[in-house]
């Protein structure tokens, strides 16, 4: 990335500025990730015009995809790297450790752009920086092996690989968001003890102010009455849900009803960007197309995403300690054990969630983390261990601030804001119509004078599952006419008219039984293979009631109690879905 002088920069024009700020403050971009988590942190400068902030990128992160749209979309008032080293500011603000911190003339504090101090990492031979061990200062620091001339490796971002350079500290304040971080720096960097300073997490405050708009967030991602929405989140790395387990994201959409689960990927910006947004999209295609919401990494999407959660499946990344630390039940996906920190919040996770078996249905696995979890007191221990001052993250970030820039608060309080509530977010659709479905349906009860019949209908889709009955007995497939995957349609039991007539559907798909064909929005006619015809009337609408259901209604109970049959029967759709009362009746 190019950049020039700012003219709101030290060494700019000034006299060309509109406002004349006394303080200027340096916010350093790594990568999107920690863009995201500065642009959090700097909030606590809002409103207050004696202070410009300008920002600049180290260019030293491996993942540098992303940051210029980053940057140009959010209009962020940009200078060059170089330009950055060779001018002074009052303070700048970093949510990483990597390039070369050393060099920035300003009182630097340094923060953590996750869940707190969780991974191990080391630094690559010359990755923009000293090399490894360098700064210290024992023998054979340039080793990675544990304890060989260096201490043992603690997280990244509490030892002295990445907080000391020729013997002194780089940041003149590092932010920790629990009290349990200083025994991890007394181990990992005795000397920065003393600029230690517990803040708490402002991540987590913002989450906890957001839990009261949790419906309005359901809204935006679509959630029904009665829906579940399952968050999946995966870091970056071989390791990751992604890259260790991505079997996962199609499992979840191929064994967990359609009608009752709505589901949304949140992928840390090093995957998305570091592939290409593109790539990621095309990667999960089929799974869009089946309902998969997947929002861009760098908005704040993800958050009211784990507002809105009912259960997740993670691995070691941040969200997954966000995620039970707001008591969301889950499931780790993948596990990277040796890139977690001893001790750390993430560690103690690991070793409390499940793993999810690839041998039990999902379903299943996921009640039971439900279950379980609640009341768990070993859990509750590590949700204790996200922020030490809850609710005071950005006051006491302001407060350190303020005292270098050597300037009174301003009067009005730094608090947590909600998170906005994103656009309506939706699978992002490439056909129209329902794809293919792989159905289920039981008739529950028998038909008695006094006692109307119950149709259980599970709808999963056709073209996800490993195979046809991996998880689904007795199983019917419903197709659109105009499927695009053609394979569905000739082995549809059910085909929904679009444009042909019934009888022409029967003539030329040997193996269907019903067509539906839509009348009014509560009315549709059903063509049964031996010559009935059906009205289904749908007595008492929700929001899931079609065409295909009233036909696998149909479909069920001519199984169930043989040809000629017609009556009332009650449909769900979901174990916690509201029922809805339909009358099939022979024309």
């Amino acid at each position: 990335m190019s950049g020039q002088t700012h003219l709101a920069a030290p060494g700019g024009s000034g006299r060309w500025c509109t406002i004349a700020p006394s303080r200027t403050v340096l916010g350093i971009i790594h990568n999107v990730t920690s863009a995201t988590r500065l642009l959090d942190l700097l909030t606590v400068f809002d409103g207050d015009t004696r202070i410009q902030t300008v920002f600049t990128c180290t260019g030293s992160s491996p993942f540098a995809a992303g940051i210029e749209e980053f940057i140009t979309t959010r209009e962020l008032p940009f200078i060059s790297w170089d330009e950055a080293r060779r001018l002074e500011f009052d303070l700048a603000v970093s949510t990483s450790r990597g390039g070369e911190l050393q060099d920035i003339s300003a009182p630097l504090i340094g923060t953590p752009h996750g869940a707190g101090y969780n991974k191990k990492l080391s630094r690559e031979p010359g990755a923009g920086s000293r090399e490894p061990g360098a700064g210290s200062r024992e023998p054979g620091a340039g080793s990675r092996e544990p304890g060989a001339g260096s201490r043992e490796p603690g997280a990244f971002g509490l030892t002295a690989e990445w907080l000391l350079h020729e013997g002194e500290l780089i940041p003149s304040a590092l932010v920790l968001s629990h009290d349990e971080q200083r025994e991890r720096l007394r181990q990992g960097c005795p000397e920065a003890l003393p600029i230690a300073q517990v803040i708490g997490d402002p991540c987590m405050d913002q989450l906890c102010v957001s839990t009261a708009f949790r419906e309005e967030y359901r809204v935006a991602f679509g959630i029904r009455p009665g829906q579940k929405l399952l968050l999946l989140t995966s870091t970056w790395g071989r390791n990751s849900l992604m890259g260790g387990a991505p079997d996962v994201v199609r499992r979840a959409l191929a064994e967990l009803p359609r009608d009752e689960y709505r589901i949304v990927a949140a992928i840390h910006p090093n995957a998305y960007h570091g592939h290409g947004g593109w790539q990621i999209k095309s990667w999960l295609a089929p799974f869009i197309r089946s309902g998969l919401m997947v929002p861009a990494p760098e908005t704040h999407t993800w958050k009211a995403a784990l507002c809105a959660a009912d259960l997740f499946l993670g691995d070691h990344g941040s969200v997954s300690i966000y995620a039970s630390a707001q008591g969301i039940p889950g499931l780790l996906a993948s596990f990277d054990e040796e890139s977690v920190a001893a001790g750390s919040p993430m560690d103690l996770l690991g070793q409390l969630l499940p793993r999810v078996s690839a041998f039990l249905p999902l379903s299943e696995q996921l009640g039971r983390a439900a279950r379980e979890q609640q009341g768990d007191t070993r859990l509750a221990k590590v949700r204790g261990m996200v922020t030490s001052r809850p609710m005071e993250a950005l006051a006491r970030l302001r407060r350190l601030c303020y005292s270098f820039l050597g300037l009174e608060e301003p009067p009005y309080p730094a608090v947590a804001q909600p998170v906005g509530i994103p656009r309506a977010v939706s699978a992002a659709q490439s056909v129209p119509g329902e794809p293919a479905l792989s159905v289920h349906a039981q008739v529950l009860e028998g038909r008695t004078a006094e006692v109307q019949p119950a149709v259980s209908v599970r709808r999963y889709p056709a073209g996800l599952q490993g195979s046809l009955n991996a998880h689904l007995p007795d199983v019917h497939v419903v197709a659109e006419e105009q499927e695009p995957d053609v394979r569905w349609a000739h082995i549809a039991d059910i085909l929904v008219a679009r444009m042909s007539t019934p009888q022409q559907l029967l003539a030329r798909h040997p193996g269907c039984t019903v067509v539906a064909q839509a009348d009014p929005p509560s009315v549709c006619r059903l063509h049964h293979r031996s010559g009935g015809t059906y009205t289904a009337r749908w007595t008492s609408s929700v929001w899931w009631s079609s065409p295909a259901l009233a036909a696998t209604a149909l479909y069920a109970c001519l199984s169930h109690f043989g040809p000629g049959w017609e009556g009332e029967v009650q449909v769900e759709a979901g174990e916690d879905l509201p029922t809805a009362l339909l009358s099939l009746r022979r024309c």
